[in-house]
C-alpha cells in the first residue's frame, strides 16, 4: 500500500466480502474517532491527524507510513477478541 486511499479501498473490499471484517473495522474506526467530531467540519468521525501520525511513528518508525492491509485487519481482529465478553 502506498496511500491511505488505496488502503481504504482495499479494506472496503474486504469488508464487502466478509461481514465480520466489516463489523471489526467499523468498531476499530469508531474507537479511534476524534472527540466532539460532530462539532467541527467535516463532521465525520475520523481520528485526529496528530494521533494517526503518532501511531504510525510508534508502529513503523515513520509518521508518514501507511500500514499494510493485513496489519489493519490483524489489529481489528485482536480488538474484537480482546473485547469479547
Amino acid at each position: 500500500m502506498h496511500s491511505w486511499r488505496a488502503l481504504s479501498f482495499a479494506l472496503v473490499g474486504r469488508a464487502v466480502v466478509n461481514p465480520r471484517v466489516a463489523r471489526d473495522l467499523a468498531s476499530l474506526a469508531w474507537s479511534m474517532r476524534r472527540r466532539r467530531w460532530y462539532r467541527e467540519p467535516p463532521f465525520l468521525p475520523f481520528p485526529p491527524p496528530e494521533y494517526v501520525r503518532w501511531r504510525m511513528y510508534t508502529a513503523y518508525g515513520d509518521e508518514n507510513a501507511v500500514p499494510p492491509v493485513e496489519d489493519v485487519l490483524r489489529i481489528a481482529r485482536w480488538r474484537r477478541d480482546l473485547l469479547r465478553p
